[in-house]
């Protein structure tokens, strides 16, 4: 019997919209993933001057978001664990979890050259195939090459362009938000002002 594949998206998720979406479904898709666990992030290291809504409120737009993909499973552990989220806690994590399994980790197009300043960057190298995610201006000029020791692939579906950041700030101003995000994520936003 052929090993699980198994699919880690990390992020803040603040909130999720249908980018984060079309990225998952794209996953499962293009790199054959049998589950693909979608991992919200106590605090980004590389956002530590961010403070993102409550980790509740997070955990529950994620889990109206893919409600009706049962291949994807919301995974609560960096906010548990707390503190900055570091990828290689959470893969050795799994790694434990599911020894026989191979891992793919799915990254943004603009994360590959930072790559090696990751903490323990040789261990998660080891431990997953990266699946990158590029940036709609960058399927004609193609992503950045894997920097040494690293390994991976670049999901072919249309990305869009859509920014948590953004998606925030129109809910601050009152706009709406109900082309950006899955339609329960939507009420749930506007029922709860986080922003």
């Amino acid at each position: 019997m052929a090993a699980q594949r198994i699919g880690l998206f990390g992020g803040s998720f603040d909130p999720v919209h249908l980018g984060h979406t079309m990225v998952a479904r794209a996953a499962l898709v293009e790199v054959e993933l049998d589950r693909l666990f979608i991992i919200p992030a106590a605090q980004s290291p590389f956002k530590p001057e961010q403070s993102p809504a409550l980790a509740a409120d997070r955990l529950a737009w994620l889990r109206l978001a893919f409600e009706d993909e049962p291949r994807c499973e919301i995974d609560a552990q960096e906010i548990e664990r707390a503190g900055v989220s570091y990828t290689i806690d959470t893969v050795r994590d799994y790694a434990a979890r599911f020894p026989e399994a191979e891992l793919f980790y799915l990254i943004g197009a603009d994360h590959v050259p930072t790559l090696p300043e990751w903490r323990e960057a040789a261990a998660l190298a080891d431990a997953v195939t990266f699946v990158v995610v590029p940036r709609p201006d960058e399927l004609e000029t193609g992503v950045a090459e894997f920097p040494p020791s690293f390994r991976g692939t670049v999901l072919r579906g249309k990305p869009v362009a859509i920014s948590a950041s953004d998606l925030r700030k129109r809910l601050r101003a009152g706009e709406s938000i109900e082309n950006f995000v899955p339609p329960a994520v939507a009420a749930a936003l506007n029922v709860k002002h986080c922003y």
